[in-house]
């Protein structure tokens, strides 16, 4: 898994488990079917894109800016080198 989807993996589920929300439950409140998460959540799956970043952060009520500003995001060394 890449250091940015890793890093977009656990900044959802630690806004989950801060908010007792399971991965069904943020594909309920998201409009996406429970696959569409946990293909997300998988390891398997090397890429997410912003479309699908942005769904779920309207379903938890966040902008992308707030989903973004987190240490998560502020450790990842540069792409390009």
């Amino acid at each position: 898994m890449s250091a940015v989807k890793n890093a977009v993996v656990q900044r959802f589920k630690s806004i989950c488990q801060d908010r007792g929300i399971a991965t069904n439950e943020l594909a309920n409140i998201s409009g996406v079917t429970p696959s569409t998460v946990y293909s997300l959540f998988s390891e398997e799956r090397q890429n997410v894109s912003i479309t699908t970043i942005k769904i779920l952060c309207d379903g938890l009520e966040i902008s992308l800016g707030e989903f973004f500003s987190s240490s998560e995001f502020d450790s990842l060394e540069q792409e390009i080198k």
